[in-house]
Parts: structure tokens; sequence; C-alpha cells
């Protein structure tokens, strides 16, 4: 028992440091060669999904439907770091077209995997949905389900965009030693920067929504909801008044960027894959005792 207990406490600790390392070495180390992080990421992908297993994945091979259910909801909501976890030796995007034209593949790389993302937590989300049918959560999760619904067609156009048409756009640039990019390039910029205003918006409202879906259903406690909920209102209200930041701040779109990275509502709908792991995994009696 001691020896489980201990098991699915360090791999809760590993999973709960996965996003702050991630996002650590992604904005200090920079971009490396893929010969170095491709195998770390790989074993760090290994470590992850045993980690899961041991904290509450195993309960898939149990005939409980609904905690297996609950499980699979989880890991849909946790794969989407594990795939993104990457980023943590490719580095954020290049700041020069050049680079993005060198790195061509990475980013193609990079932005499918947030597509693909995108789509594994939208089943998450809807499958989470399903399971609070019928609790005092149903109407909070119909609408956050609702809003991931909206949402996710909006983030596979924006990271397709980059995928595809500005990575284009780029090599023609390159190639032709232009010194700016051609103008459709520049009509569609502004089309995917209002989709995508929009697509966030939206997220944040489905974390809002299913935060207090799972309170309401008495799956989580008061606090860690609220904190789900007050991160997830700050983004929108920092979003919605961009246009009136003063022209020049300390940061580049600070504090408006932060949000606008798929990193942050990807992490804050782990959290919630974790925590809800974590509940497949423990006995009904312990569980009650946890949320109440």
């Amino acid at each position: 028992m001691k020896s489980t207990t201990f098991k699915r406490n360090a791999a809760q600790i590993y999973l709960s440091l996965v996003p702050f390392v991630v996002t650590f070495l992604a904005f200090t180390t920079g971009h490396v060669s893929y010969k170095i992080y491709l195998p770390i990421w790989i074993i760090n992908a290994c470590l992850m999904i045993t980690a899961a297993w041991f904290l509450g994945a195993h309960v898939v091979k149990k005939n409980d439907t609904e905690k297996k259910h609950l499980a699979i909801v989880a890991c849909l909501l946790l794969a989407p770091t594990l795939l993104t976890s990457i980023f943590g030796g490719m580095g954020a995007p290049p700041d020069t077209i050049k680079e993005w034209v060198i790195t061509a593949t990475e980013q193609q790389v990079r932005f499918s995997f947030l597509i693909l993302s995108g789509i594994l937590i939208g089943f998450g989300l809807i499958l989470l949905r399903d399971k609070l049918t019928g609790t005092g959560g149903n109407f909070y999760a119909q609408l956050g389900s609702a809003a991931i619904i909206i949402a996710l067609p909006l983030l596979v156009f924006n990271m397709s965009f980059w995928h595809s048409l500005a990575l284009e756009a780029f090599k023609l640039k390159v190639a032709s030693a232009s010194e700016k990019v051609p103008d459709w390039f520049l009509a569609m910029r502004t089309l995917d920067w209002i989709l995508t205003i929009v697509e966030f918006c939206l997220t944040y409202v489905a974390i809002i929504a299913f935060a207090a879906a799972l309170r309401s259903a008495n799956w989580f406690r008061k606090i860690p909801s609220r904190i789900y909920i007050i991160i997830s209102s700050v983004a929108i209200i920092c979003i919605l008044l961009y246009p009136l930041y003063p022209g020049s701040t300390m940061f580049s779109g600070f504090p408006y960027y932060p949000f606008m990275i798929p990193a942050i509502p990807f992490f804050m709908l782990y959290f919630i894959g974790l925590n809800l792991l974590r509940n497949a995994g423990t006995d009904d009696q312990q569980l009650y005792a946890e949320i109440t």
C-alpha cells in the first residue's frame, strides 16, 4: 500500500513539473539540434506515460466503467502537453523570416502537433461533458462544450495558417530577396489575427465553464476551480483590452501576448486532466474525503 502511494505521489510530482520545465527550457535555451532534443523528448514521453499509468490510467484494466472513462478523458487532456513538450528543445517560434525558412520542417512539426493537440482536447472535453451529464455541473459542461466546439475549427485554421500559408510566404520572400512578404499574406494575417482572438477567448470560456462544472459536480474543491476561473477571466480581459494598451510596453504585447500562446490554455487543461486522472485512480471513500 505504501509502495503504491509513493509511486502515485512521485508520478504526480513528475507530471506536475513537466509544463514548468518545458516552458523554462523553451524560453531560456532556445532552439537546439533535433539530435539532442528528440531523444530527450522520447524519454520524457515514456516517463509521462509511465507516470500517468501509476497515477490512475491503470484503471482501464478494471471493470469499473465510470473510472475507466474518466481516465480516458484525463489522458486526452494530458496528451497535448506530452506532444508539445518537444518545444522545450525546439524553443519558441523563430524571430526572423530567414530562421523560419531554415527550420521549416521543424516549424511544420510544431504546428502539426498543435493541431493534433487541439483535436485531442476537443475530444477530451466533449467526453467530459458526457461524464458530467446528470450531475450538478451539467449546464456549465454544456456551455463549455459549445465553446470548445466553436473554438476548435478556429484553432485548426490558425495553426494551419502558420504551418503552410505563412511558411510559403516566407519562402517566397527569401527566394525573391524581396523586402516585404506578398500582399495576400498581409490580408490573410489580419483575418487570422481576428479569428485567433475569438479562438482563445472561447477556449478560456470553456475552461471557466468546465471548472465551474467540476466544482458543481463535487469533483473538484472550490480553490482549484476558482484558480482556473480567475486565470481564464483575466486572460479574456487582457485579450479584449489589448487595443487600449499603450504603444510601448515593458514586453512586446504584455500582458496580452502570454495568454495568446497555445501552451497556456493547454497547460490549464493539462492540470484539470491531471486532477481527474488522480481521482480516477483513487478509491471512492478516499476521493470523497479529499473533495469535501
